[in-house]
């Protein structure tokens, strides 16, 4: 029987134990902060569950345009809502936890051992056969050896912070520190524009918290579709936040109750809070991967080929320990692609052009496929078509003004090769986009397929539609 070891129990982990499982081996995965890792604990399920009751409240905010009023109980309108972060933290904190164990109860049930502690290749011990071991250094204590065929990394990544910018976890906080705040945040400051960046800063927004966000680029979410990014920035400066665009950041320090942000040009912003959005730095410190023949590229990824093989025989990583595509869905199916490999299963390489990703901003913005900045730059000759959702149907009756769906096809044969959903609940429009391209469908197959009327998914093939090409 195969043996497997996976140091690493979020998404890439977890999946990728399943799989192997499910293909015969025996599985051991060495957890060390609980099991669904930064994407089930402080990441994903937290922030999305922060951003369901962010989108609630706006959705309630906006609603006399709907034709609803609040009253209290003397008939007087209600002038303002609030948000108790204290409440709404503890439920993020439990949805969580319950997720956790809900990955727990389904290892437990496929037969996979986990073991608390924190794991670390033994680079002396590899044998003729190259069986590697793994040391575990127990969470109650003592150290355990375990044997393995194959190893699958899967460490994760953790907030970058400055020495010039240290979180406390009280007021000047990363994106894992914020669900210990019980105390409504009377000015924000949210230091990066990227999409984690853009995604607490849009719910903070939403929840009725006065926000400044400071981006160092031209622009909000610099490394997304810029038609969908200029949307964005509109739909914030309109409701309110204070966008600094090429503003860099020098410092954060606290004095007392109040924040300061030191930019450097030598401005200053003011506020409570502030939320460091500085990107991720791999877990790859104290594993022993270099000394194992592990080749890392810059900044401490692990360098992985398409199927999620290191340099190094019998030793595989999965999610953004890579630094491949930083998405919990990427990182599961690098796992997957892992175990198919190693054990012998069919097996189909990593294509990152057919991955669709979301920013849970209001509204959202998902993509999938080629970009316009490829089309733009020649990469890729495609024909494309923006159609605004504000001639949609159901866009009008429930009072969308913002967005628009894009679609990218090629020429000549209309086979779509990506697409650009902005709009509320994006996340779930992109999918028919993502099947296209996925397998090759022509723009006209996807016009042809039936919508209900009226949806929001009728704007996809209406513009597939006008993306027909006429042959006489």
């Amino acid at each position: 029987m195969n043996r497997v070891v996976i140091i690493g129990g979020g998404p890439g982990g977890y999946e990728a134990a399943l799989v192997a499982a499910q293909l015969g081996a025996d599985v051991t995965v060495v957890d060390t902060d609980g099991l669904g890792g930064s994407a089930v604990l402080t990441d994903c399920v937290p922030s999305k569950t922060l951003i369901a009751t962010a989108e609630l409240m706006a959705d309630v905010a906006g609603a006399a345009e709907l034709g609803i009023d609040f009253t209290d109980d003397q008939g007087d309108t209600a002038s303002s809502l609030r948000v108790d972060l204290a409440r709404l933290n503890a439920r993020v904190k439990q949805l969580a936890a319950d997720q956790s164990d809900d990955i727990a109860r389904r290892l437990a049930r496929e037969h996979v051992e986990v073991v608390r502690g924190r794991g670390r290749l033994d680079p002396d011990a590899v044998s003729a056969q190259s069986v590697r071991t793994v040391v575990v250094d127990l969470a109650d204590g003592g150290e355990q050896r375990i044997e393995a065929d194959a190893v699958l990394v899967a460490t994760g990544a953790a907030p970058r912070t400055l020495p010039s910018a240290q979180p406390d976890g009280e007021r000047i906080l990363t994106w894992e520190q914020v669900y210990d705040l019980t105390e409504v945040p009377s000015e924000l400051i949210v230091v990066g524009s990227g999409v984690t960046g853009a995604e607490f800063a849009s719910a903070y927004l939403s929840l009725g918290i006065p926000v400044t966000l400071v981006s160092s680029r031209d622009r909000v979410l610099p490394g997304e579709d810029a038609d969908a990014a200029r949307v964005l920035e509109d739909v914030l400066t309109r409701r309110g936040m204070n966008v600094l665009s090429k503003s860099r950041m020098e410092s954060v320090t606290r004095h007392g109750d109040r924040v300061t942000v030191t930019l450097t040009d030598g401005r200053t912003v003011e506020g409570s809070h502030c939320i460091l959005a500085l990107g991720s730095v791999p877990n790859t410190a104290g594993l022993g991967l270099e000394e194992a023949g592990v080749v890392l590229k810059d900044g401490g990824f692990v360098n992985v080929d398409r199927v999620s093989r290191t340099s190094a025989r019998g030793v595989y990583a999965a999610g953004d320990v890579t630094g491949v595509f930083m998405l919990a869905s990427v990182a599961a199916m690098q796992g997957r692609i892992a175990m198919w490999h190693f054990l012998g299963d069919t097996v189909h390489p990593l294509d990152l052009k057919k991955v669709s990703s979301n920013v849970f901003t209001s509204p959202e913005i998902a993509t999938v496929g080629w970009s316009q900045q490829s089309v733009d730059s020649g990469e890729m000759q495609a024909e494309v078509v923006m159609l605004p959702l504000s001639g949609n149907a159901r866009a009008k009756m429930q009072g969308v003004r913002d967005g628009f769906v894009k679609l990218f096809c090629r020429p000549g044969t209309g086979i779509v090769v990506g697409g650009v959903v902005v709009a509320p609940r994006a996340s779930e429009l992109i999918h028919p986009v993502s099947i296209a391209v996925a397998e090759s469908l022509t723009a006209d197959q996807l016009a042809q397929a039936f919508t209900v009327y009226p949806s929001m998914s009728g704007s996809i093939a209406e513009a597939a539609r006008r993306l027909h090409q006429f042959d006489k």
